[in-house]
């Protein structure tokens, strides 16, 4: 039975955001005149049968993108999913089945694959972080690297794997950079600066890079999170036991599938990883026609 959505049930994704995205993609490839291939060689009413299948196994996200891709094109495509966003699969899994016509299959192909593809590539990464932390309290977040114009689906991506979130722009939370505080004159006057102006419900997340710093922010008591940026093993410790639970600490730089476990082990709540989203290899998922 065809689940009744394809979204992961616990990401967050608008339905604005998916059609923005198809319409813009199907735009890109299809130009001002059309597939002219499927047009200059398949009858206008031939009718196929198509399947979408993974080739390799892994974590699966872009679902719902596909189907508005091919739907967009033609509403007669008939379209039967087998699994949805957020499942592991096995390789050789049937992921859609699809009928109807030709042209319109063919020309929604490219545009359905590649989100699928880049898509389940960083859900599958991102599943593949989160088991390096099994067993620990730590969570994997994303970054702002992402694919200008794609962050929406690729945040999303990172919740079907089993990551979550951080902020998905400037304009939901503040982050205070070490550009930030030399701009503003140091710890202390940036601080006051962002906790003067915020409304109540506004986080306020500040990045250290010493011990000293960390003390520093301590002693102000107005931040919410301290990102902890590029510090090894043994100062992320040390920065956990300076803290004593009064801040949430994010440890971010440096993070990667060799280094993971060690850094959840060290007691931080969070490490956010930018390889999530922009090295992230594409999963090989293909359309093969069923005659």
């Amino acid at each position: 039975m065809m689940p009744t959505t394809l979204l992961h049930p616990d990401a967050f994704l608008s339905p604005l955001a998916i059609e923005d995205a198809i319409r813009r993609a199907l735009d890109e490839d299809l130009g001002r005149a059309g597939d002219v291939t499927s047009i200059a060689t398949i009858p206008e009413k031939t009718k196929a049968h198509a399947i979408m299948v993974a080739r390799q196994a892994g974590v699966i996200a872009g679902l719902p993108l596909a189907v508005e891709a091919f739907q967009r094109l033609s509403p007669d495509i008939a379209i039967t999913a087998h699994v949805r966003d957020g499942e592991a699969v096995a390789a050789g899994i049937n992921l859609l089945t699809m009928s109807g016509p030709a042209r319109a299959i063919l020309s929604g192909e490219r545009t359905a694959l590649n989100f699928v593809g880049r898509l389940s590539g960083i859900a599958t990464l991102t599943a593949d972080y989160v088991r390096h932390t099994s067993g620990t309290k730590m969570r994997i977040c994303c970054t702002r690297k992402t694919t200008p114009g794609l962050r929406a689906l690729e945040k999303y991506a990172v919740r079907c794997g089993g990551g979550f979130n951080h902020r998905f722009g400037l304009d939901d939370a503040i982050l205070i950079k070490d550009n930030h505080i030399a701009v503003a004159g140091g710890i202390r006057p940036v601080l006051e600066g962002a906790r003067s102006k915020i409304g109540h419900l506004v986080k306020i997340e500040i990045e250290v890079d010493t011990l000293e710093q960390l003390r520093e922010v301590l002693d102000t008591g107005m931040a919410d999170v301290v990102l902890l940026d590029n510090m090894d093993i043994d100062t992320l410790k040390r920065a956990v036991a300076m803290a004593q639970g009064r801040v949430v600490l994010e440890a971010s730089g440096g993070v990667t599938r060799d280094s993971i476990r060690a850094i959840a082990g060290t007691g931080v709540d969070y490490a956010s990883a930018g390889a999530l989203t922009h090295s992230a290899p594409n999963f090989d998922v293909a359309l093969d026609i069923d005659a």
